[in-house]
């Protein structure tokens, strides 16, 4: 039986791979996506969605849009990093396929409350309003979601917004706060583990090699994300954050990692949207997320390359 999930994301170029990587695997069974507001906002995202599900030829999957801004404040969005679009790089087609009329914090809270708990995976892959807010709303979600695997945080690494903040988790520092105390099984994937996953010359080109209109697309995102990174910090290719998460699912052996204390800073000036991990056990606060440092990069991008391959050549 596939594992079933929902994805949560605002694509943004590596969203777009971790979208293709979830559609590309027999696996999982994609019972929706909702579109979150972070690398640009909603109005995008829910287009982007849609545009790499017509990209995989994978129509079939239903997209809701979800909240316009975070929980507190105004919306901070990446443009700097992604582009205007927030997937420039590539040049699709407007999509045809529908946005669902239904509102994706409605949608999360109706679909995990009609499949038995523990069956419903949720991936994150941006930042957390759309779950914090279903979980505010419905508090009887949380002991639903059989885990929330999220792409956010950094320790070791330290941030990539400020030197704090990993962007995920600074843009709605109060809904990762809500899903990190919320009680369900939690996986990180932070900074630590995509600063890992450079998209190297040889790497992007192993993709390129596939000699699809999929695969050229996917290289064109990539040479354009990578390209801010890259003079960031001096790297042949940037960090490949969000396919980490799908990866995960599919071969959680490719990662290592520790069960730990997580707490998000939300007030401070300096360190707002700080993930304060408790790597070393040096608190007595309660262990509730496994914490991934470590991954096999190698395995990752042989995972990548060959699903990205199973997907229609023309879509």
């Amino acid at each position: 039986m596939p594992q079933k999930i929902i994805i949560d994301t605002d694509p943004g170029q590596d969203d777009a791979l971790a979208i293709l990587l979830a559609l590309a695997s027999p696996e999982l069974e994609v019972l929706g996506i909702t579109a979150a507001a972070g690398n640009v906002p909603v109005a995008l995202t829910s287009k982007n969605i849609r545009k790499v599900c017509e990209l995989a030829g994978r129509r079939d999957i239903r997209v809701f849009a979800g909240c316009e801004g975070p929980m507190q404040g105004s919306l901070f969005t990446a443009e700097y990093v992604h582009g205007a679009t927030g997937m420039d790089g590539a040049d699709l087609p407007e999509p045809t396929m529908p946005l669902q009329a239904q509102h994706g914090v409605d949608f999360l809270i109706e679909t995990l409350m009609a499949h038995e708990p523990g069956t419903v995976t949720i991936c994150t892959l941006g930042p957390m309003t759309n779950l914090a807010t279903a979980l505010s709303r419905e508090p009887a979600l949380a002991a639903r979601i059989k885990s929330v695997v999220l792409m956010g945080g950094g320790l070791f690494e330290g941030g990539n917004v400020t030197p704090a903040a990993e962007f995920n988790i600074f843009v709605d520092p109060e809904a990762a706060r809500i899903v990190l105390s919320c009680g369900a099984p939690i996986v990180m994937m932070p900074l630590d583990v995509t600063h890992q996953v450079l998209t190297t010359a040889k790497r992007v080109a192993a993709i390129k090699a596939l000699g699809t209109p999929l695969a050229d697309a996917v290289t064109g995102w990539l040479e354009f994300f990578e390209r801010f990174d890259e003079a960031k910090y001096g790297t042949d290719g940037g960090p490949l954050h969000d396919p980490n998460v799908i990866a995960y699912l599919l071969k959680p052996e490719l990662y290592s990692g520790r069960l730990c204390n997580v707490e998000i800073e939300t007030t401070s000036e300096l360190t707002k949207g700080m993930t304060v991990a408790d790597w070393w056990g040096v608190t007595q606060r309660p262990k509730n997320a496994f914490f991934v440092r470590d991954v096999d990069a190698d395995g990752f991008y042989t995972l990548l390359t060959e699903r990205l391959a199973r997907l229609p050549a023309k879509p």
